[in-house]
């Protein structure tokens, strides 16, 4: 399959549920400016588009859960906006355009944060949008995202990495930060399709391995493409984790060893759902693309 194509037809459906549901004007109307500056920016729309394929894999129509799967972009870029904020980490570029605190003033910025989080799980209850998806596989996703965006996955490795900043580098920190701050809301994101097509409990282990190995090895290429990358390329910064003294896995085990455990952790994933049909046939290859990403 050509998963180029089916990324850019995927996150079209996203962008264009999206853009639908949020034509309409807010009140105050800075509250959804600063919301749409951040949500349409760009973006790959990497974990509704995780959540889709492994729908897909459980044998699911992925219109069906269009709604849900887009939601989560609004949690991810809750959390950009208030990563870059100056008391975290103070970044002047997201996506290659200045960031949210930089146009609208850090009020405005967290507030857009504030309400990006709070519609998606307003977005993710609303049953009746979603066809053939029973309440009880609704409320196990639902309950899964929360975990893995609060103090239990996301916040928790957030909070974590601020405090790491400056410190001696610490490989049981390290794996703390990057399974809680990125690859918790990419494995729930893989788990939460699996939920709503009501798979079994093996198919969701299977999926779960598969989130955590992917979700782990996306932020090692992210620490990696830090070093490595363009500013144009990756629409940020780059350098930013070495000034700031943030705790990596290339400032502990360094570029070479990084990329290796990067391409094992990707190995380990596809092996995870290798009883699976054809129909997972884009988890895999998402898995694959990551290791070729250059933003």
């Amino acid at each position: 399959m050509d998963i180029k194509t089916y990324l850019k037809e995927k996150k079209e459906l996203v962008d264009a549920f999206l853009v639908e549901y949020f034509s309409s004007p807010s009140s105050p109307k800075i509250l959804g400016e600063s919301i749409t500056y951040s949500l349409f920016a760009g973006g790959k729309r990497v974990r509704p588009i995780l959540c889709l394929a492994a729908y897909e894999a459980c044998d699911g129509d992925s219109e069906d859960i269009l709604p849900f799967a887009s939601s989560i972009e609004l949690i991810h870029t809750y959390s950009l906006i208030h990563d870059d904020l100056p008391a975290m980490d103070n970044d002047d570029l997201r996506r290659g355009k200045p960031t949210n605190h930089k146009v609208f003033g850090e009020g405005i910025a967290i507030l857009g944060g504030d309400g990006l989080l709070t519609e998606a799980f307003y977005i993710m209850a609303d049953s009746l949008s979603m066809r053939n998806i029973k309440n009880t596989a609704l409320i196990r996703a639902i309950k899964d995202i929360a975990f893995a965006s609060g103090i239990h996955g996301m916040v928790g490795g957030q909070t974590q990495d601020l405090l790491s900043e400056n410190s001696d580098p610490d490989k049981e920190t390290l794996f703390f930060i990057h399974k809680h701050k990125t690859a918790a809301l990419i494995t729930s994101s893989v788990r939460a399709g699996a939920f709503l097509a009501n798979c079994t409990k093996p198919v969701l282990n299977a999926i779960t391995r598969y989130g955590e190995n992917i979700g782990l090895a996306f932020q090692i290429i992210d620490d990696i493409l830090d070093i490595e990358g363009s500013t144009d390329e990756l629409g940020k910064t780059v350098g930013s984790d070495i000034r700031k003294k943030k705790m990596t896995y290339p400032a502990i085990y360094g570029l070479e060893e990084s990329r290796k455990k990067a391409e094992e952790l990707i190995s380990e994933a596809i092996f995870a759902i290798r009883d699976f049909s054809n129909k997972a046939g884009p988890l895999r290859e998402i898995a694959r693309y990551f290791l070729e990403r250059k933003n």
